[in-house]
């Protein structure tokens, strides 16, 4: 082996001890999407769905919620922010009046103290209106310096900083470097602790920090240049060599502050170190594990206003003699984009009530709801725009301007299209799911794949791997002889939870084989496993549609009339899924694809991009870079809101 391959696979090796050693090895607590890879279906776990937690309203929370509605409704042109590029003064100056920016903060730090459920449906107004705030919001509690402070922080770095959060001074979450991006093995920015002790010598950069031009305060992750291993701190912009390097442009959302950041000899107190030295990373992942929820919530909303345009749009827009509603085509449409939504709402809001309980880890139900959401809230949006029709492409200053309502469709989509790349892309959250549905697998028989332990200890270890698999095969077979006479109580919904526990044992039983036919090369075979993460979503979609619908039925919730009909129709459609992608497992190209692609990246198909006029840039031209551009104007600057106009 050349020593480019050498250093290739040692810088490989090295990038998954650093992800290893960040996740947390241990469950916390109760784990529905874990379990249900093992084969083993616990519908107790989400059943009956939370509707009471969900419905349940304090009365500080509702007088909330209804000013924050009227607010949106009111004073928050959505397309107005999105031709300038900018969050006016006004809206963030009320943002901050409301309480806005402390809404998840405990109340004794001078926060509202809502709870997950209660900032979710917030979250949801904000992603029916407007994804630019939502996003403002977000990245500020969910992710910002709140909520690690919150489950890090020393009292007293709480009592320093979160009251500032909750009146509004905005923060930030600064990870993703220009070759760091989920992979924490190439983090560059260091802080070096001084010869005295007092502080950290903070030097780097980092890019696409959300509210990073108007931040007040930040999370930044960086490096021991010594030891190599990763911490966290609070920083506050305006210490000296802090620097706003350039302010990034995106095709949605326009108006969100996200900034290339530099560090030149920023002295952080050593105080401001959140949590012990060295966890930065299971800090950033723990903090994103509940920070990416605010993601599905929003999306709920995203897709209910996209329904509410459909069906209306629908029902007055002919064709051929009839509204086009009424023809087949159109209506299937609808009937997906309906049942889908009522699938999305009920996926979020069970993740949302199961972060507020006790004893429950979510850590797959979280990314699970992130990235099905993000794919559905995409799918919709673009549906919607093909009913809409060329009204749907059409901007609504447009639309306005010749005299017809003005709906932004087009603003939707790509405002949607952010959240299946933010906050890890689906493809990173696959890879994250995965590795986490083979936890179990990995502790019982990990040793046999780890190419550093001795034969003797791999020898010594077969019996109690032969005698895990062969209870763990035993338990499969009993389930599935019991699987025909469970859920009989629950009607005509009771089938489609028969077919998620058969299709839970099938899943196990196809990790399990992919693990014996793949062995060390399973970590790479990623259409293999990202198959297996989608079956695992797609079962927990039906499973939270058929609990709510199920419960609302027994209690008469809300939408108990119709939501049986929602949760059927989206769990017929939704099994059609899961067949397919088990029958993709063992009958696919993806042999002969990765094959193909590896020739178009060698350049054996140049000869295609022949006849366009070409980018001028070589492969090296296009490769990342720190940046460089110097700040232009106080837009482009840490500022407050006030000068970001």
């Amino acid at each position: 082996m050349n020593e480019p391959a050498k250093a290739q696979m040692a810088d490989v090796a090295h990038s998954r001890e650093v992800a290893e050693a960040a996740r947390e090895s241990d469950w916390q607590g109760k784990g529905f999407l874990r379990d249900l890879f093992l084969g083993r279906f616990d519908f107790g776990l989400i059943h009956p769905y939370p509707l009471q937690e969900l419905a349940a309203e304090r009365p500080e929370f509702k007088r909330f919620e209804e000013e924050f509605e009227r607010f949106l409704a009111e004073k928050v042109d959505s397309d107005a922010i999105d031709e300038h590029g900018d969050y006016p003064p006004g809206v963030v100056d009320e943002l901050r009046r409301m309480g806005a920016f402390g809404m998840k903060i405990p109340r004794e730090y001078g926060g509202l103290g809502f709870s997950q459920v209660e900032y979710a449906r917030i979250m949801q107004l904000l992603g029916s209106r407007d994804g630019n705030l939502a996003a403002l919001l977000s990245a500020h509690q969910s992710i910002g310096v709140p909520r690690p402070l919150e489950l890090f922080g020393s009292e007293k770095l709480k009592r320093r900083y979160l009251p500032r959060c909750a009146r509004g001074s905005i923060s930030g979450f600064a990870l993703t470097e220009v070759l760091a991006g989920s992979d924490p093995a190439r983090l560059s920015t260091t802080a070096e602790l001084s010869q005295d002790g007092t502080h950290y010598l903070l030097n780097g950069s980092k890019l696409w920090c959300t509210n990073g031009t108007l931040a007040e305060l930040l999370v930044v992750m960086a490096r021991d240049p010594k030891s190599g291993a990763i911490s966290a701190f609070v920083v506050e912009t305006d210490w000296p060599g802090v620097e706003v390097v350039h302010r990034s442009r995106f095709m949605g959302l326009r108006a969100l502050a996200s900034a290339a950041l530099r560090f030149d000899h920023v002295e952080v107190p050593r105080e401001n170190l959140i949590g012990e030295e060295g966890r930065g990373l299971k800090i950033a992942l723990t903090t994103l594990n509940a920070g990416r929820l605010s993601i599905p919530a929003a999306l709920v909303g995203t897709a209910k206003v996209a329904l509410e345009l459909d069906r209306k749009w629908a029902s007055v827009r002919a064709q051929w003699g009839t509204e086009i509603g009424r023809h087949e085509a159109i209506a299937h449409k609808l009937a997906d984009i309906a049942s889908t939504t009522y699938a999305m709402e009920s996926v979020s809001d069970l993740a949302q009530a199961l972060a507020d309980r006790k004893g429950y880890d979510i850590r797959l139900e979280a990314a699970a709801a992130k990235v099905w959401n993000a794919v559905q809230a995409w799918r919709i949006c673009d549906e919607t725009m093909q009913i809409r029709g060329g009204r749907g492409y059409e901007t609504k200053s447009s639309l306005e301007a010749r005299g017809e309502a003005g709906v932004g469709v087009e603003r939707w989509l790509r405002d949607v299209r952010c959240n299946l790349i933010g906050e890890g892309s689906s493809e990173i959250m696959h890879l994250f799911m995965a590795r986490e549905a083979l936890h179990r697998h990995l502790q019982v028989a990990g040793v046999l794949f780890d190419p550093k332990a001795p034969m003797a200890r791999k020898a010594g270890a077969l019996p109690g791997i032969a005698w895990f698999y062969l209870s763990w095969i035993l338990e499969l077979w009993l389930r599935g002889l019991a699987s025909p006479f469970r859920f009989r109580g629950l009607g005509r919904l009771g089938r489609h939870l028969r077919f998620v526990d058969g299709a839970s044992r099938k899943l196990a039983r196809q990790t399990f084989h992919g693990m014996v036919v793949h062995g060390r090369r399973l970590e790479r075979k990623q259409a293999f496993l990202f198959r297996l993460i989608d079956v695992a979503i797609e079962l927990l979609a039906i499973s939270a549609s058929v609990s709510r619908a199920a419960t609302a039925s027994r209690t008469g919730g809300r939408g108990a009339a119709h939501g049986t009909l929602l949760a059927e129709r989206f769990a017929v459609a939704s099994a059609s899924r899961v067949k397919g992608l088990f029958r993709g497992l063992w009958h696919n190209a993806d042999r002969a694809d990765y094959e193909l692609g590896r020739a178009v990246l060698a350049g054996q198909h140049a000869w295609l991009e022949k006849g366009a006029i070409g980018l001028g840039l070589s492969a090296d031209d296009l490769a990342p870079r720190p940046p460089t551009a110097p700040a232009k104007g106080a837009s482009e600057r840490k500022a407050t809101p006030a000068q970001v106009a």
